[in-house]
């Protein structure tokens, strides 16, 4: 068991060291970027960013909301859109369904 722990510790200390991400304020994002979702995201309000490094490549993720929905874009160093990693929509509840049988007069 103690041979299982140190290698996850071991695994999860190389991530940690081969991606290292920084916040960025969003007023600190390159103006391609925000004028790329500011054209193509019409609505869509930057939430947050952060910076990637991974093995000396730089990548910028913005999270960016429009009501209940929200997407994480990805973008490279010099604001070039790459990919869209994900879009989550909030949970609506339904009303609860009645379990009583509507009575009808005669």
């Amino acid at each position: 068991m103690k041979k299982l722990l140190i290698a996850l510790v071991l695994v999860m200390g190389a991530i940690v060291v081969n991606a290292q991400t920084t916040p960025v304020k969003v007023a600190d994002l390159q103006k391609s970027i925000t004028d790329n979702i500011a054209k193509d995201y019409v609505g869509f309000t930057i939430k947050d960013a952060t910076k990637v490094v991974e093995k000396n490549v730089v990548t910028y993720n913005v999270v960016i909301t429009k009501g209940t929905t929200q997407e994480t874009l990805c973008y490279d160093s010099t604001g070039k859109f790459l990919k869209k990693m994900g879009a989550k929509a909030g949970v609506t509840k339904e009303a609860p369904k009645s379990t009583t049988k509507p009575t009808t007069k005669k």
